[in-house]
């Protein structure tokens, strides 16, 4: 994955959300807007300060933290056991 520098956390900005180059445009905004179908081109008018390379990081960082990673349940004890086990501690 590219390096995501222009995300930063500052926990006197935006209360700490992940937010643009220290800016007051929280990671967010910025895929609620595209979410809402929003163009790049609608973004960078409503937010001249930004660039295009700014979304394009709010968005990577938004998929990597909502990627899913499946664990295998594990029984961490079996049923004869847990009939065993005295209900007060």
């Amino acid at each position: 994955m590219k390096s995501l520098d222009r995300i930063t956390f500052d926990p006197n900005v935006m209360g700490g959300k992940p937010c643009i180059r220290g800016m007051r445009v929280t990671v967010g905004t910025i895929v609620g807007l595209v979410a809402s179908g929003y163009s790049f081109q609608e973004i960078l008018e409503a937010y001249p300060y930004l660039e295009e390379e700014d979304i394009r990081q709010a968005l990577a960082y938004a998929a990597w933290r909502a990627e899913e990673v499946d664990l295998p349940l594990t029984v961490a004890v079996s049923q004869p056991e847990w009939e065993k086990m005295p209900l007060e501690p």
